[in-house]
C-alpha cells in the first residue's frame, strides 16, 4: 500500500509538471504571437448595449467555449459537432445585415478584470488566440459579449448596477419568446423582466440542446417577427439560433447567462456560487435544481422541446 501510494503520488507529480510546463510554453508562444498580430477591437459594454437600443439588431455573442468548440474540443453541457463548428465559424466570420458579433473584451488589456478571471483569460489565449485571429472577419465592427456578464468577473463590480438598468431598456415593453434550458428559469423569483409587456418559454434540454435545433427554429418561427423579441439562453446554440433567426428577420439576441450573473449582483457574491433551484453550469451545474411550482413561470411555457 505504502509502494502504491507513493507511485501515485510521482506519477501525479510528473503529469502536474507536463501539465504546467505545456501550459507555460503556451504561454511564451502567445506572448510573442500577440505583438504581430492585430487584436479585433471590441466595444466597450455600454456602447454595445447603447448599439443595440439604437438598431433593434440581432446579437451572436462568442465566448471561451464557443471557440473551443470551433477547435474541435468539446464543452461540458454541449458535445462537439462539425456542423455546429461549421455554423459557428459562419456567425464568426460572415456578417449579415442587422446583426452584430460579440467577442469578450479580452485581447488587449486584462486590468478592468479580477485576478481569478485574468489567470483564466491568459491561458485562454495561449492555446486559443491563434483560433479567434483564424477566424474573425478582420472588417467586422466587434461588440462586447461580457453585457451579459457584468458583474462577476470585475474589480469594479458596482459598475453592474448601470449595466443591468441599461440592458433592461433592450426589453422595455416588449413581448419576449425566452427559449432557454429547461432549469435556467430566466428572471424567475427576480424583477429583470418585470418591465416586458408579456414572456412566452421555450424550454429545451441543459446538455446538447443543439441536438434540438431544428424543431426549437421552428416553434419560434411560428410566432410574428414584428411584433416579438427572442432573448436566448443555450450557450453555443444561442450564438446560431440568434443568427439565423436575423437572417429571417426576427430581432434575436443571445443574452446567455444574464440572468445568473443578476442574481449574483443582487446577493452581492464575491465568488460563483450556486442560485436557488436554477441551472448554473460554472457552479453546481444543475445538482440538486428541482421542479419550479411559480405558476406564472409555468403559465409562460409554450413548448418543452427534446
Amino acid at each position: 500500500m505504502i509502494i502504491k501510494t507513493i507511485i501515485l503520488y510521482i506519477w501525479n507529480a510528473i503529469v502536474n509538471l507536463y501539465i504546467q510546463g505545456n501550459a507555460n510554453i503556451h504561454l511564451m508562444n502567445d506572448f510573442i504571437y500577440k505583438h504581430f498580430v492585430q487584436a479585433p477591437k471590441v466595444a466597450s459594454l455600454e456602447d454595445s448595449v447603447n448599439h443595440i437600443l439604437q438598431t433593434h439588431c440581432s446579437v451572436s455573442r462568442l465566448g471561451d467555449g464557443e471557440i473551443k468548440l470551433i477547435a474541435g474540443k468539446k464543452l461540458g453541457f454541449q458535445d462537439k459537432n462539425p456542423i455546429l463548428r461549421k455554423k459557428m465559424i459562419e456567425v464568426l466570420s460572415k456578417p449579415i445585415a442587422n446583426h452584430i458579433v460579440c467577442l469578450p473584451d479580452i485581447f488587449n488589456n486584462l486590468s478592468i478584470y479580477d485576478s481569478d478571471s485574468q489567470k483564466h483569460w491568459k491561458k485562454h489565449l495561449a492555446f486559443y488566440r491563434k483560433y479567434w485571429y483564424k477566424y474573425i472577419n478582420k472588417q467586422t465592427t466587434f461588440y462586447n459579449a461580457f453585457i451579459s456578464r457584468c458583474y462577476m468577473m470585475y474589480q469594479n463590480p458596482p459598475m453592474a448596477n448601470r449595466m443591468f438598468n441599461l440592458l433592461k431598456q433592450i426589453w422595455q415593453d416588449r413581448d419576449l419568446i425566452i427559449i432557454e434550458g429547461e432549469k435556467s428559469r430566466l428572471g424567475v423569483n427576480n424583477d429583470l423582466f418585470n418591465n416586458a409587456k408579456s414572456i412566452k418559454r421555450i424550454l429545451a434540454p441543459n446538455r446538447n440542446a443543439f441536438n434540438y435545433y431544428r424543431p426549437i427554429l421552428e416553434k419560434v418561427t411560428q410566432y410574428d417577427k414584428t411584433k416579438y423579441l427572442i432573448l436566448l439562453a443555450l450557450g453555443p446554440t444561442a450564438t446560431i439560433m440568434a443568427y439565423d433567426l436575423a437572417k429571417l428577420g426576427y430581432q434575436a439576441i443571445d443574452i446567455g447567462h444574464v440572468d445568473i450573473e443578476y442574481e449574483w449582483f443582487l446577493m452581492k457574491a464575491t465568488h460563483k456560487v450556486p442560485v436557488h433551484n436554477k441551472f448554473v453550469n460554472e457552479a453546481g451545474a444543475g445538482v440538486g435544481v428541482g421542479l419550479c411550482n411559480d405558476q406564472v413561470y409555468l403559465s409562460q411555457i409554450i413548448s418543452k422541446i427534446g
